[in-house]
């Protein structure tokens, strides 16, 4: 899926809102996963997965703070995300369907903070750039 200048459009709009709050926001992500899929947690066995815990606000904001540079090059995802892929490929090797997961997680959080702003439209666009984030970060596996 292409994104189109009206999805672009709207990833901005939105992360304009969501980065002062990307460590929180993405902590609250993080959480949301590791209650809804439990088993996610096997890759943070190293890390305190405590509601609030630092490790989750660090994590959360690493996570989100990436997705904030991949919205500033998303014609080059491939390339802002390069060392990022190798990462998950070679070293951590995360279950490629956690991205998925991930992303839900994310979006829900979004549409939770910010209600009025997450419209269908731009979820619509936020689901095909986490989409092609996760196709990405999957792309090394093979």
């Amino acid at each position: 899926m292409t994104l189109t200048a009206s999805d672009k459009a709207a990833i901005v709009a939105m992360w304009s809102k969501v980065s002062s709050s990307a460590e929180a926001l993405g902590a609250e992500a993080l959480e949301r996963l590791f209650l809804s899929f439990p088993q996610t947690k096997t890759y943070f066995s190293h890390m305190d997965l405590t509601s609030g815990s630092a490790d989750l606000r660090t994590q959360g904001g690493k996570i989100l703070g990436a997705i904030g540079e991949a919205s500033k090059q998303m014609d080059n995802l491939s390339g802002c995300l390069s060392n990022l892929s190798d990462l998950h490929a070679y070293n951590l090797r995360v279950d490629p369907g956690n991205f998925q997961l991930l992303s839900h997680s994310i979006q829900v959080v979004m549409a939770v903070h910010y209600p009025a702003d997450f419209t269908p439209a731009t979820q619509a666009a936020w689901d095909k750039f986490l989409a092609a984030v996760s196709t990405v970060l999957t792309s090394k596996y093979r």
